[in-house]
């Protein structure tokens, strides 16, 4: 078996008598994209910066292909690409000078192609200061990919951007992946999370509380999947007696929802109620619950699953 792109064994982070990291353990290989989710002051950044390099840990190990990011600073600096919250970059240093500047670091040609694909082809010479916040953020992810390194950590990556390039930069997280790019990516976008991560784990206080595919995240969640339809008479509305399977039932915007844990009896036993009705069914919507459902779920149970 490879070894993983990003190891992490029994990881702590302390800060006097506070765990900011209480111990944590993940992998991420190579061409994964991971997703660490948690609310604000959860250690995500914290788990990122030691990572990066940029923290010492406490406790524990922590490995980036192999290499350990406390005391190989050299060599980390080439196998990773950072897309931080905040930039540090001077207010006076334009576009097209400061990816110039990050490819000499690398020593790689300048990545004016990717200026362009985040659509800052018309900014290579504005001074960072009088970006916007996107404009910033845009500029923030082309440095970082800028020589092409192995494994990228993207903290918030899409904050502040509008939809047409928020959809760009998921397009081109897809390629990095498909190049077998790792990715870390802390996010309180769990919509984001859920569309573009191969497997997340939920940081509470310091802790993982939960990890695993998406998918089997939810799956996991306490909430019923619903079963929301909409017919030309709405005959479902008067209904007094219960379908199968369905817990709870809801009339929201023209739709009468059905909370089930028998997803497939209580679709069945709907369509037949509108059949029997003569009711045709103008739409019909069958939603498991979300990412972010699920993460509201544990972190108001303080992790308890």
């Amino acid at each position: 078996m490879d070894p993983p792109a990003i190891l992490v064994e029994a990881f702590r982070k302390t800060y006097g008598d506070l765990d900011a990291v209480a111990g944590i353990d993940f992998t991420v290989a190579e061409g994964e994209i991971f997703g660490l989710l948690g609310p604000n002051g959860a250690g995500k950044t914290t788990t990122l910066e030691c990572l990066e390099g940029i923290r010492y840990p406490t406790a524990g190990t922590l490995r980036v292909r192999g290499i350990d990011p406390s005391g190989e600073p050299g060599r980390l600096r080439d196998a990773i690409g950072v897309q931080l919250q905040t930039s540090g970059l001077p207010e006076t240093m334009q576009v097209e000078e400061a990816m110039r500047f990050f490819c000499a670091y690398h020593g790689v040609a300048p990545r004016l192609d990717l200026l362009e694909r985040l659509g800052l082809q018309a900014k290579l010479r504005a001074e960072y200061g009088t970006l916007s916040t996107g404009q910033q953020r845009r500029l923030a992810l082309a440095l970082a990919l800028a020589h092409d390194p192995p494994v990228v950590f993207l903290d918030e990556p899409t904050a502040g951007l509008d939809v047409g390039t928020r959809a760009e930069l998921h397009a081109l997280v897809a390629e990095l992946r498909e190049r077998g790019v790792a990715l870390i990516l802390a996010t309180h976008d769990m919509a984001e999370a859920e569309k573009l991560a191969d497997r997340v784990a939920i940081l509470l206080s310091g802790r993982i509380v939960a990890s695993g595919t998406p998918k089997a995240l939810t799956a996991a969640a306490a909430d019923f999947t619903r079963v929301s339809v909409r017919s030309e008479r709405e005959t479902l509305a008067a209904r007094t007696d219960p379908l199968p399977g369905v817990q709870r039932h809801a009339r929201k915007d023209g739709y009468d929802v059905y909370f089930s844990d028998a997803v497939g009896t209580t679709v069945m036993a709907v369509l037949e109620a509108l059949e029997d009705a003569g009711d045709p069914v103008v739409d019909l919507r069958v939603e498991r619950p979300s990412l972010e459902e699920r993460f509201l779920e544990l972190t108001a149970n303080g992790g308890a699953v």
